[in-house]
């Protein structure tokens, strides 16, 4: 039994954790890296010509900064759009509470954060603009913003990772009973009676 625990729960992990890295990092092809903002320019919007055979396309910010860009779940980091012939096709905006480390950036005591803005399912070939802006987030001193697009993606699914959470809780709970259960003895008896019973006493005094 412990045995089916232990890969229960690194199924699990494979689902609630390595699943959506893989698929932010490593899914489809990435077709380049821009610069959208930095220090001495501030923000500025980018316009990317892309084929109708890149979608589905997904849209990531790497964000450089000497403190984690922890925002609160209420607060919003950066906001994105993406708009073609004057149509908005992808709008979104990002916290950076769950962004992973993809790096360590040259600048000194710094690192860069990513985050996924989201996917564009379909695509008309033309020039794209791209623009990102500052949230509502105070106090993330940022030194720069990159935008990743990354061609022919998978979706995430978004059941997927709390199946994993579910499927770790239950490994690790099941791992831990076959431990209590198997200091309860075979057939679940406790532990033998330390103190024998005494003798039986013989002569008058110890007859009934």
């Amino acid at each position: 039994m412990r045995v089916l625990f232990i890969l229960i729960f690194f199924a699990g992990v494979a689902a609630g954790v390595f699943y959506p890295w893989a698929i932010l990092n490593f899914s489809g092809r990435e077709l380049g890296t821009w610069r959208v903002f930095d220090t001495a320019t501030g923000f500025r919007p980018v316009d990317i010509p892309l084929d109708a055979g890149d979608a589905p396309l997904g849209v990531l910010l790497d964000l450089t900064s000497s403190t984690p860009p922890a925002a609160t779940g209420s607060e919003t980091l950066l906001t994105l759009t993406a708009s073609a012939a004057g149509k908005t096709v992808l709008a979104a905006t990002l916290s950076f509470v769950d962004a992973t480390v993809t790096r360590d950036s040259p600048q000194p005591n710094a690192q860069t954060y990513r985050d996924y803005a989201g996917v564009i399912r379909e695509l008309a070939s033309g020039s794209y603009r791209f623009t990102v802006g500052h949230g509502d987030a105070e106090g993330i001193p940022i030194r720069s913003v990159d935008l990743i697009l990354r061609a022919g993606v998978l979706e995430h699914d978004a059941r997927v990772q709390p199946i994993g959470f579910v499927a770790m809780a239950i490994g690790f709970i099941g791992f831990v009973l076959t431990f209590r259960r198997s200091r309860g003895g075979a057939g679940g008896q406790g532990p033998a009676d330390p103190q024998p019973p005494s003798a039986p006493r013989w002569g008058r005094q110890g007859q009934e």
